[in-house]
C-alpha cells in the first residue's frame, strides 16, 4: 500500500513580477536516475498487494527489465512505498507502477501500455508527484521571483516533474483558494533554461 502524500509545501509572497527568463539555472535540480532492476520490479509484481494483484503474464523478467528501464526518480532513489498492479485484455495489458520518495510530497505513478507476446512495452502516462519539500518549495519561490504575473495571492496545490529528456520542466499549479477546483494559474518552469511559461 502506498503512504499517504504529506501536504505541499507553501511559500506565498509578494515579490514584484521580473522578466520570465533568468540567465542562470533557476533550481538546483536533483538529478534523476533509473533506481530498480528487473529483479526488483518483478518482486514487487509477484509481491503485489493490490486487490487484483498482477497477471500472471507479466510476471516475466523480460518484461520486469523493460519496465525498470523507464522507471525514473527525480533524485535518482529508491521511492519508500512502491504499489504495482495490473490488467490484460484480449491483446494488450495495463500496468500501474506508484512510489513515493522517502520524506517526499506527492507520489509518482506510471501507467504502462504491454503486449506481453512481444513483449512491448510503452510509458501510456506518467503523473510524476513524488519530490523533496526542498525543491518544492526551491520551485514556488523560483516562479514567484521570475513570472511575471501576479501570483502573489495564491497557493501552490501541485507541482510535477518530467523524465528525461525533460527532467528539468516542472508543472506548477497555483490555486487562489488553495483547492485544485479554485481559479488560478499553471505554470511551466524550466530549471535548466531559467524560463517560467504558460502552457
Amino acid at each position: 500500500a502506498t503512504a499517504t502524500p504529506s501536504p505541499m509545501p507553501t511559500v506565498v509572497g509578494t515579490r514584484s513580477p521580473r522578466a520570465t527568463a533568468s540567465p542562470t539555472p533557476l533550481v538546483e535540480l536533483p538529478g534523476p536516475g533509473r533506481p530498480y532492476d528487473a529483479a526488483a520490479v518483478l518482486d514487487a509484481m509477484v509481491n503485489s498487494r493490490r486487490p487484483d494483484g498482477v497477471p500472471d503474464q507479466l510476471e516475466r523478467p523480460v518484461i520486469a527489465g523493460a519496465v525498470a528501464d523507464r522507471l525514473w526518480t527525480a533524485d535518482g532513489r529508491h521511492w519508500s512505498t512502491i504499489a504495482v498492479g495490473g490488467s490484460c485484455g484480449p491483446e494488450v495489458c495495463s500496468l500501474e507502477v506508484a512510489g513515493s520518495p522517502e520524506g517526499g510530497v506527492g507520489e509518482d505513478l506510471y501507467v504502462f501500455a504491454i503486449r506481453p507476446e512481444g513483449p512491448e512495452v510503452n510509458v501510456l502516462t506518467t503523473t510524476l508527484g513524488g519530490l523533496s519539500p526542498e525543491l518544492v518549495i526551491a520551485l514556488d519561490e523560483a516562479a514567484r521571483s521570475t513570472w511575471a504575473g501576479d501570483l502573489g495571492g495564491m497557493v501552490l496545490t501541485s507541482a510535477r516533474w518530467s523524465p528525461p529528456p525533460d527532467d528539468a520542466v516542472f508543472a506548477l499549479s497555483y490555486r487562489s483558494g488553495g483547492e485544485e477546483g479554485s481559479p488560478g494559474v499553471d505554470l511551466l518552469l524550466d530549471g535548466r533554461r531559467g524560463t517560467v511559461t504558460v502552457p
